[in-house]
């Protein structure tokens, strides 16, 4: 009776009715749930007919289909690519605009109402975002950010917050190296942002020296991003970005109160090393040749 398949299928039948996705007329507004996505995907920035498509998870005919009730409606308008005519790019009118913000106001009183029936909103969330870092997995991007941005801050808050938590003398990101993260840009470095859906999920930085290697710090996943391989991926394209600006050595430090993250090290090809810094917190010491 409560085997795995039959919860899987109750969950799926609770979202898809409780959010609307059945209705003709998804919040009321007079159009099925696939207009409003796409009218919704437009109105966050996205422009690109194929990319939109592909984010969705669209087929051509559909998306077109879709499209063009759209621009019956006055609510976008399509036109050719200036630096490629085989591709579209869509648009809000000012109708859509008004549309798109009639849209967002539904939804987040949608959201707030879900949120008010349980008495553990918190406990909610985390399930929530347990599950969405599961079923979007295959759609997470790694972009190269400044770690002053406003993404970048909030991975970092996270993952300063968590080594507090886990280490026995707290942590002051204060007492280590390089606290403000000034040597992880072009061209000393980089750093590293897992989105998923617009919303960060990891993070990881490149930091460069001037002692011949760079070292790869700040290497955080959301803990309802984790076991999917998303520690990995960060690592992989650090060492990728590390390969193309000509670094042949690559360093990094970690607890042993993290011991997932020295496994993770362990098992991509790092050998330990012994202490190359004073920074008062870390106790294990690794090396990677690229």
């Amino acid at each position: 009776m409560l085997d795995p398949v039959s919860r899987v299928r109750r969950f799926n039948r609770a979202v898809t009715s409780a959010v609307g996705a059945l209705d003709t007329s998804f919040l009321g507004r007079g159009r099925p749930l696939g207009a409003a996505r796409v009218l919704n995907a437009i109105g966050h920035g996205r422009s690109d007919v194929a990319e939109i498509r592909d984010y969705l998870g669209l087929d051509s005919g559909l998306m077109s289909r879709l499209l063009r009730s759209l621009e019956d409606e006055g609510l976008i308008e399509t036109a050719a690519r200036e630096d490629d005519a085989r591709r579209r790019t869509a648009k809000l009118t000012r109708a859509g605009r008004r549309e798109f913000a009639a849209y967002e106001a539904l939804s987040n009183a949608q959201a707030d109402g879900i949120l008010a029936q349980h008495s553990q909103a918190e406990a909610l969330l985390a399930a929530m975002d347990l599950i969405a870092s599961a079923l979007t997995r295959e759609r997470v991007t790694l972009d190269e950010m400044d770690p002053q941005s406003e993404e970048a801050r909030y991975c970092l808050g996270e993952y300063y917050a968590e080594l507090g938590r886990r280490f026995k003398q707290g942590f002051d990101v204060s007492l280590s190296r390089d606290p403000d993260a000034k040597d992880m840009r072009r061209p000393r470095g980089t750093f590293l942002v897992a989105v998923s859906d617009t919303l960060p999920i990891g993070c990881v930085g490149l930091k460069g020296t001037d002692h011949g290697y760079a070292e790869i710090k700040r290497l955080w996943v959301a803990p309802a991003a984790r076991g999917l391989r998303l520690g990995w991926r960060l690592m992989d394209a650090t060492e990728q970005a590390a390969h193309g600006l000509g670094i042949k050595l690559l360093r990094l430090d970690t607890n042993s109160a993290l011991p997932e993250a020295a496994q993770l090290y362990r098992n991509t090809g790092w050998r330990e090393i012994p202490r190359f810094n004073d920074d008062p917190y870390p106790d294990m010491f690794f090396e990677k040749r690229l």
